[in-house]
């Protein structure tokens, strides 16, 4: 009860309230809540232990390569070992040229987002609601969004507000972090959108408006939480506060989830992404939303309709969702 108690006044106080230590929200924590802190630390420990063995398993592979390649130029007579030279050289440049000319188209698609694109916004401002290991997740799930919304032939231009302190600092860990086409903002939205005011439209499952197009004007805004289900609510609270609009995404309308409706940063911007594309909201979120996330009864409706070519997506995209959840739209 006393749990809940301290909860609810965090959700009251939000506001007004200051960032806090980074030990305040682990003394906030419910015994369960603790619980589930320690299991994901030890998750957290075991994929890291996974990457450092799948990093050596690699450099292992590397260097098979490598004298494989030394032995067959050994064993081969000269002549043949120079055009074969020159040709692993010809194959190689090749696919740099490839490479820099995805760049530059991936560079231009984002550069004209800036002007044309959908505005989508994640909102930072509750990093001192979580713990060191949740910042990390949403780090990874902010990384997945660059990455889907770079390759999409029409990209949104990705906002990110309330970049400061603990968040960005793990932001600019990234590779490449500095020289992402993004628009990075230490201020909140409602300070550096001021003027854009109207147009804001807070995405939460609270909202009772439900979104059914999406308008160019509008800037659609994600909350960047992941918080393992303690601040219920809490996204609708802040738009409500500061005088916004807000709407939910009309998932009930086309499926049955199996379990909870909390979805991942990246899979709302993904859905908000190929609905951009194909202007279908059922088949943006049979595209995104793992299988398992979904009612038995809605998979096998949607798998007689399209086919086995969505069976086979769905299994992709299943395997490719592999981040931590956290609360966002449904």
């Amino acid at each position: 009860m006393e749990a809940e108690q301290n909860d609810k006044k965090a959700l009251e106080n939000l506001p007004n309230a200051e960032p806090a230590p980074t030990e305040a929200p682990r003394k906030a924590l419910s015994k369960s809540a603790q619980k589930k802190l320690v299991k994901q630390q030890k998750y957290e420990a075991k994929k890291a232990e996974k990457k450092a063995q799948a990093k050596l398993q690699k450099m292992k592979e590397v260097e098979r390569k490598r004298k494989e390649w030394e032995e067959t130029l050994a064993s081969i007579p000269e002549e043949e070992r120079s055009k074969l030279i020159e040709s692993r050289k010809s194959l190689r440049k090749e696919r740099m040229e490839k490479r820099s000319d995805e760049r530059e188209r991936k560079i231009e698609r984002l550069t004209n987002a800036k002007h044309s694109g959908q505005n989508i916004i994640i909102d930072l401002e509750f990093s001192h609601l979580m713990t060191p290991s949740e910042i990390n997740s949403l780090v990874q799930q902010i990384m997945y969004c660059y990455a889907v919304n770079g390759r999409c032939a029409n990209p949104s231009h990705l906002w990110l507000t309330g970049c400061a302190g603990e968040m960005v600092s793990q932001l600019q860990r990234l590779p490449g972090f500095d020289k992402w086409i993004i628009e990075k903002e230490n201020r909140s939205y409602i300070e550096a959108l001021q003027d854009q005011k109207e147009n804001l439209v807070y995405l939460t499952a609270d909202s009772e408006t439900v979104l059914d197009e999406l308008d160019q004007k509008k800037m659609y805004i994600i909350g960047g939480l992941v918080d393992r289900n303690r601040w219920k609510g809490i996204t609708m609270k802040k738009a409500q506060d500061q005088g916004i609009q807000t709407a939910k995404l009309p998932i009930g309308s086309y499926l049955k989830m199996s379990s909870s409706q909390v979805l991942t940063v990246n899979q709302v911007v993904e859905i908000l992404l190929k609905f951009l594309e194909t202007k279908d909201w059922k088949a943006s979120f049979f595209q995104v939303i793992p299988q398992r996330k979904r009612s038995e009864a809605d998979t096998q409706e949607y798998q007689e309709v399209d086919g086995e070519e969505n069976q086979e997506s769905d299994g992709q995209i299943d395997t490719k969702r592999q981040c931590i959840e956290a609360p966002s739209l449904g």
